[in-house]
This record gives structure tokens, C-alpha cells and sequence, in this order.
């Protein structure tokens, strides 16, 4: 039920090597994280990227949903959270749930979000991350744990996923299975230099075993898809 945070370093079309075991969060260490709920169930992560729009995964979207803000413990009521409904839904135009490309989703909120210590947005990447660059993945989700080395390099993602990664996508993860995202973290950001670079999309199953990395939207690609659509909606 606690926030957990694991620190990776992700390529681009390749995974890099996980630096530190999935560990939990300090309380609102992540003021941009967001909940979403299909009624009173947990569904997915989500990231604020504004006061009125939050982002996920367009996969997320499977019935009525409505955002918790500033939350840390999914079953603690806590002062620090905002219930917020959801105005409008924006799948993108291009997404595809059979082969996950485009998989991203953005929610206006019903009202703005109130912006403090415990609800902050997060900037969107303009620019795509390097390979080996470091960054942090954070959820609900279950927690795996495995420390070690993994391997650098541009054609290790679509080794494990042939024919089912592409420019839009980016993977994070470790050599040999062991700390990544996982169930419950769908929809969640994937932090690269305090930037929104990824959105935890899809991976291997199960997860908790798997010797693949995860599979992230790469928002550097979205990044003016998702300016414009916000200014003009």
C-alpha cells in the first residue's frame, strides 16, 4: 500500500543496469504522483502534469475513474489528499492495445488541483534520455527485488521483445529479472532528471519472475502532442 521507488538506468530502445533495490518511498518524496480509481479500487499510477491534467497509461481506462493527489498510503486516509473527478479523457489517437504503441492517456481534472508541499506537478522531457542515464521509477505496484548489473546497449530491448518495440518506447530494467515496474504500477512515471520521461506501459508475465525489462512510453516523442492538446482542450 506504500509508495515505492526503485532507481534504474534506462536506454533508449535497450535497458540499462538497475542501480538499488525497489525500497519505499520518504512520505511525499513524490508530490507529482498520482492514484487512479475505478470506484473504490486501485487501478493504475498516474503522474500531475499540471494543475488541471494528469497523465497515464491509455490502457488504464476501463471504467469510471476519478485521481487521488498527494496520497502515500493507498488504505490510509491522510490529510495531504486531494479526490479529484475526471472532466474529460484523452486517449491518443494513435494508440494501439494490441501491440501497446501509444499508449498514453491524458485526464483533465473537474477542478484544479490545490499545489503545495504534497501535490506538484512534473515537467515533461523535451529531449529523450541517453542510454545509461539514471532514473527512477516509482508505485503502488508490487515491489521486486534483485540488485545487480545489467547490460548497456541499443539492441538489447528488442531482443527480448522482437518485433514489439519501437521508436516510442523505452525500457528500464535489470539483466537477469529482479527490481522494475510491476503489477499496479501501470501508468506510473518513469523520472529522469527530474524530468517525465516514461510512462510505465506494458513488460513480460509474470513479472515478479520475468528475466525482461519493462516497457515505458518514451514522452520525449510526445512531448508536443501532449503541449497542444492540453492548450487546446
Amino acid at each position: 500500500p506504500w509508495l515505492l521507488s526503485l532507481l534504474l538506468h534506462v536506454g533508449i530502445a535497450a535497458w540499462g543496469s538497475l542501480k538499488l533495490k525497489g525500497h519505499p518511498c520518504h512520505p511525499h518524496a513524490q508530490p507529482w504522483q498520482a492514484a487512479i480509481f475505478e470506484r473504490s479500487k486501485y487501478n493504475c499510477g498516474a503522474t500531475l502534469i499540471s494543475s488541471r491534467w494528469v497523465l497515464t497509461a491509455a490502457h488504464c481506462l476501463t471504467g469510471p475513474i476519478h485521481v487521488r493527489l498527494g496520497d502515500y498510503n493507498l488504505y490510509v486516509r491522510e490529510d495531504t489528499e486531494q479526490y479529484k473527478g475526471v472532466a474529460k479523457t484523452i486517449i491518443h489517437p494513435g494508440y494501439n492495445c494490441t501491440d501497446h504503441d501509444n499508449d498514453i492517456m491524458l485526464l483533465k481534472l473537474q477542478t484544479p488541483a490545490t499545489l503545495n508541499r504534497y501535490v506538484r506537478p512534473l515537467g515533461l522531457a523535451s529531449q529523450c534520455a541517453e542510454p545509461g542515464e539514471q532514473c527512477s521509477v516509482s508505485g503502488w505496484g508490487t515491489a521486486l527485488n534483485a540488485p545487480g548489473r545489467g547490460a548497456n546497449g541499443p539492441k538489447q530491448c528488442a531482443a527480448n521483445y522482437p518485433g514489439h518495440v519501437n521508436r516510442n518506447m523505452v525500457c528500464a530494467g535489470l539483466k537477469g529479472g529482479g527490481t522494475d515496474s510491476c503489477e499496479g504500477d501501470s501508468g506510473g512515471p518513469l523520472v529522469c532528471n527530474g524530468k517525465l520521461q516514461g510512462v510505465v506501459s506494458w513488460g513480460d508475465v509474470p513479472c515478479v519472475s520475468t528475466l525482461k525489462p519493462g516497457v515505458y512510453m518514451n514522452i520525449c516523442k510526445y512531448h508536443d502532442w501532449l503541449q497542444a492538446t492540453m492548450w487546446t482542450n
